[in-house]
C-alpha cells in the first residue's frame, strides 16, 4: 500500500511539473499535451459506450461538437452581432461564466446522447455502427449549413473570437507569472484540462465497480441473458449514450475555449474513428488503457511531423509531410495490434484464460 502511495505521489508531482519544464522547449510541445488530454476525456467517455455497454458508437463527435458550439455560440460574438434582440439583451455581449458552461455542455450533450439512443435500441453489431455513423454526419452537415436561411452556426465559415475560460480573476488565455516564473496560457489550460480528467478517472471507476457498471458488463457480454434475469436494458442503453456523451459534451467546450476558433470540419467522421481506435487500441473495457491508447494516438501524430518532414526532404519533396505521417501511424497501429491483439493493457477480467487443470 505505500509502494502504490509512493508511486501515485511521484506520478502526480511529475504530471504538474512536466508541462512547466516542456514550455521552456516552445509551447507546441504543451499544446500537444493538451490536446492529448481532451482526446482522454473523449475516450474515457466512449468507453463507457463501447467498453462497458458493448455499443459500437461510430457518431460519438457528435456530442463534441455539441459541446463546442454550444460554447462557441454562447461565449463568443456571432450571435450578439447576428441577432439585433441578442444584443439589446446584452449590451455588452454574451459571456457565459465557466461553472454554468460545464453542466451546460454536459446537459445538452447527454440529451443528445439519449436522442440517439431511443431509436437505435434494437439495433446492435453493424447495424448500429452505421446508425451512429450517420448521426455524427448528419450533426455536421447542420452545423455547416445552419447559416441560411438564419445565419445560427455560420456555416463552413466558423465561429471565431470565443471567450477563454476565467476563473476567478485568472484568465487562462493569458499568460501570467507566479513568484516571478512565467507560465503561459497553454499550460494554464493544461492544469484545466488534467483536472478534468482526474474527475472523469474517478467519475468512470466508480461507475465501473457500481451496480449499473456491473449491469451494462452483463448487457455487452450477452445481452439475452442480462434481460432474462431482470435488467432492464432499455433503461441502460439510453443511460450508458447518455452518461458517455456529457464526457464528449464537456470535452467539446473545452476545445471551443482552448482554440478560440472552431468550424464543422473539425467535428469530421475521422475524429470519431480515430477515438474509437484510442479505446480499441489501449484496451477495451479497461480505464488506463484507454488512457495509454488516447495519449499514444494523440500525440503521436504530432511528434511524427518531425519524422515526416525530414523524410519528405530527402525525397526531394515527391512525399506529402502529411501523407506520409498518416502512413506512419497506421504502421505504428498495425505492428501494435498484432503484437497485442487484446490492446496494449486490456482488462484482466474480460477473456481471461481458464485456469489449468491440477495433475494428479
Amino acid at each position: 500500500m505505500k509502494n502504490k502511495l509512493v508511486v501515485f505521489l511521484a506520478c502526480g508531482l511529475a504530471l504538474l511539473v512536466l508541462p512547466l519544464v516542456a514550455q521552456q522547449f516552445g509551447d507546441a510541445w504543451v499544446r500537444i499535451m493538451d490536446i492529448a488530454l481532451l482526446y482522454v476525456m473523449l475516450a474515457l467517455g466512449l468507453n463507457i459506450v463501447v467498453g462497458y455497454a458493448g455499443l459500437l458508437d461510430l457518431g460519438y463527435v457528435a456530442f463534441y461538437a455539441v459541446g463546442a458550439y454550444m460554447f462557441g455560440l454562447l461565449a463568443g460574438p456571432h450571435l450578439w452581432e447576428t441577432f439585433p434582440w441578442i444584443k439589446a439583451m446584452f449590451p455588452d455581449g454574451m459571456h457565459v461564466v465557466w461553472w454554468l458552461v460545464i453542466p451546460l455542455g454536459a446537459f445538452l450533450a447527454g440529451a443528445f446522447g439519449v436522442l440517439l439512443g431511443a431509436p437505435t435500441l434494437r439495433l446492435r453489431g453493424d447495424y448500429l455502427a452505421i446508425v451512429t455513423l450517420g448521426f455524427g454526419e448528419i450533426v455536421r452537415v447542420f452545423l455547416n449549413n445552419l447559416d441560411a436561411p438564419v445565419n445560427i452556426t455560420n456555416g463552413p465559415k466558423g465561429l471565431a473570437g470565443i471567450d477563454s475560460i476565467k476563473f476567478f480573476g485568472l484568465d487562462l488565455g493569458r499568460s501570467t507569472e507566479l513568484w516571478g516564473f512565467p507560465i503561459s496560457s497553454v499550460t494554464l489550460y493544461y492544469y484545466l484540462f488534467l483536472t478534468l480528467v482526474i474527475f472523469s478517472v474517478i467519475v468512470c471507476y466508480r461507475l465501473e465497480r457500481s451496480r449499473i457498471g456491473r449491469a451494462w458488463m452483463a448487457i455487452r457480454e450477452d445481452e439475452v441473458a442480462a434481460n432474462a434475469m431482470g435488467i432492464n436494458t432499455r433503461n441502460l442503453k439510453l443511460l450508458a449514450f447518455g452518461m458517455g456523451a456529457t464526457f464528449g459534451g464537456i470535452s467539446g467546450a473545452m476545445f471551443a475555449s482552448f482554440q478560440r476558433f472552431i468550424s464543422p470540419e473539425s467535428f469530421s467522421l475521422q475524429e470519431s474513428i480515430m477515438i474509437v481506435a484510442m479505446v480499441v487500441l489501449g484496451g477495451i473495457g479497461h480505464i488506463p488503457g484507454v488512457i495509454i491508447g488516447a495519449l499514444l494516438l494523440a500525440a503521436l501524430p504530432e511528434v511524427l511531423r518531425y519524422v515526416a518532414d525530414p523524410l519528405q526532404g530527402m525525397t526531394g519533396g515527391r512525399l506529402d509531410a502529411s501523407i506520409l505521417r498518416q502512413l506512419l501511424v497506421a504502421l505504428a497501429m498495425i505492428s501494435i495490434m498484432l503484437a497485442r491483439p487484446r490492446g496494449l493493457w486490456p482488462s484482466p477480467e474480460h477473456g481471461k484464460a481458464a485456469p489449468a487443470p491440477v495433475q494428479k
